[in-house]
């Protein structure tokens, strides 16, 4: 019935260079099914039936999908969820205990949130050995993985779906004719594809199963079986279930994911993408929840998805503003031209303490700060502090009795590395000053935090390193007016409508790469790639010019979506 694709040369030359805008790109997202649950499940060799959920003091902040059968939810007491389910076993999270300077699992930590913090590093350090599993499954050069929070990520698998492709069909490798990268593909051959046991989103009611697939069905596959790879190599190995959504771009691969929960993977071909954003309302649409989704509603007195598209392009700018309005009306429409980042950067750590009731002392107050900086040093640990990868700049404590908030700030000495003691004098010294200022008690919440990260210099460095200075610490105050006023340093959420990346800007201002710029080049070295493994040319060189109470009580503060880690189980 059709003799061509409907796709180009240069499309597919685009695949292997992680083109946001390429219409085969294939994006997926993993999410780790009741993460904290499942870590304690693991923790605890608890059978796969059996219920359980995660404590936090007298609450719920996880519960797996056994005891959800039961009724179970995260807005129901300990006691009311043991009367619903008898079974249960509720594990209360790990702590840091007043006087301690590690944090472990106490028994009796409900009955002590005076004395004990929350420690979220036992599911910290079992986030990194999932990721460091997914990178396990997947060639080195093609790893384009975001942390989207501790417990998803994203994956951006177009260049290895087109290596994959050109292997599997090497008709593809073939020059297009006349040389013209704007000529459209031979349509691939009809064979029955295989989406195995994955949940496949119905078409569009203007397309049948009957019509022929195209290059993009097929793309879409080959990433299915990518991620059903990996998701059997998180279970075998660190038995971890997980549930993905594989679509075109990050937005329809997050609402997959979510589709069809527990341990199962969604795909959502292009021609789905109507039929499957019509079951939403905007508002769980990734960016569209919050003050965005309330000032729409307020707007255009609906949530509903369908609704909103018969809303123009012109008006949604009049009501929201030129680059918010555009975003969201191509976004409603499942278009989403946001990057897979493969290095997400920390812009600042916080570990805070309320304390119900006040502390009254000044030797309460230094007790946790040794708490304090060891908590933040083993996430600095894991940032890279020791090998001088990444180290912060300012460190801040915050002090709030009743309404009133005090705050000191201080630079973190350069040219050494870092030590945990070197966090607790810095932070002892602001609480020093504190205390001076007077009408530092009672406090109800005590907070320390470090900030401005910026990469370091590793290797070998000089004798400086090796000389501290006494008056190191008071030389490296900064009270008053010029002090840091925001200790927390939000990442730029700004969404990216240009879609003109650094590789396109440049390749434009170098004529050998004009034909990379179209597409065919990129056709070109991948075919070459394949034939020459060992050649120094690489796609990922190619890559490189692309461009509640107490709550988290310790958290990093880092760019990521609602995940497990805002206490939201799925």
């Amino acid at each position: 019935r059709h003799q061509k694709s409907r796709y180009t040369y240069r499309h597919l030359g685009q695949l292997a260079l992680f083109t946001p805008n390429c219409p085969l790109r294939v994006i997926a997202h993993v999410d780790l099914d009741a993460f904290y649950a499942q870590c304690e499940m693991v923790r605890l060799n608890v059978p796969e039936n059996q219920p359980l959920a995660v404590q936090q003091w007298q609450g719920l902040i996880a519960i797996n999908y056994p005891a959800r059968k039961f009724g179970l939810n995260r807005h129901i007491t300990i006691t009311e969820a043991k009367k619903l389910c008898p079974d249960l076993i509720t594990q209360h999270v790990a702590t840091w205990k007043e006087g301690e300077e590690s944090w472990a699992y106490h028994d009796e930590a409900f009955k002590n949130m005076a004395t004990h913090k929350v420690s979220l590093d036992p599911y910290r350090l079992e986030s990194r050995r999932i990721v460091a599993c997914i990178k396990e499954s997947l060639p080195e050069e093609f790893q384009r993985i975001e942390r989207a929070s501790i417990d998803e990520v994203f994956l951006d698998l177009s260049a290895l779906v087109h290596i994959k492709l050109l292997e599997q069909y090497p008709k593809l490798r073939e020059p297009p004719p006349y040389d013209d990268p704007t000529e459209f593909l031979p349509h691939p051959p009809r064979n029955i594809l295989d989406w195995a046991a994955d949940a496949l989103v119905d078409l569009d009611s203007k397309e049948t199963e009957e019509d022929y697939p195209d290059w993009d069905d097929i793309a879409v596959v080959i990433g299915s079986e990518i991620v059903r790879n990996i998701r059997a190599n998180i279970l075998e190995k660190l038995r971890y279930t997980c549930s993905a959504g594989i679509a075109q771009n990050k937005m329809l691969a997050k609402l997959g994911s979510a589709h069809k929960k527990p341990n199962q993977q969604t795909i959502i071909r292009r021609r789905a993408v109507e039929s499957f954003l019509s079951k939403f309302n905007f508002t769980q649409i990734r960016g569209l929840g919050g003050k965005l989704g309330e000032k729409i509603i307020q707007e255009f007195a609906t949530e509903k998805l369908d609704h909103l598209l018969s809303i123009s392009h012109h008006k949604l700018k009049q009501a929201l503003g030129d680059e918010t309005g555009t975003w969201v009306y191509q976004i409603i429409r499942g278009q989403d031209y946001s990057e897979v980042s493969s290095r997400t950067q920390i812009k600042s750590m916080l570990s805070t303490k309320s304390f119900r009731p006040s502390i009254t002392t000044y030797e309460q107050a230094y007790s946790w700060l040794r708490i304090f900086a060891a908590d933040l040093y083993s996430r600095l640990v894991e940032e890279g502090v020791l090998e001088n990868r990444r180290r912060p700049k300012t460190i801040h404590l915050h002090h709030k009795n009743g309404a009133q908030t005090k705050s000191r700030s201080g630079l973190i000495p350069l040219g050494r590395k870092i030590k945990e003691n070197d966090i607790f004098e810095l932070a002892r010294s602001l609480l020093d000053q504190m205390n001076q200022d007077g009408q530092a008690w009672p406090c109800a919440n005590l907070s320390l935090s470090v900030g401005g990260f910026e990469n370091g210099v590793t290797g070998n460095m000089g004798i400086g390193n090796f000389l501290i200075k006494s008056n190191d610490i008071k030389a490296m105050h900064m009270d008053g007016p010029n002090a840091p006023d925001d200790s927390i340093e939000r990442l730029d959420k700004r969404r990216r409508l240009d879609n003109t990346t650094g590789i396109h800007r440049y390749f434009h201002k170098n004529a050998y790469f004009q034909n990379l710029d179209n597409g065919l080049g990129a056709q070109r070295l991948s075919v070459d790639k394949l034939e020459h493994r060992g050649s120094s040319l690489s796609l990922a060189a190619l890559s490189h010019f692309q461009t509640r109470e107490d709550g988290i009580e310790a958290m990093t503060i880092e760019p990521r979506h609602q995940g497990e880690s805002d206490f939201l189980c799925t």
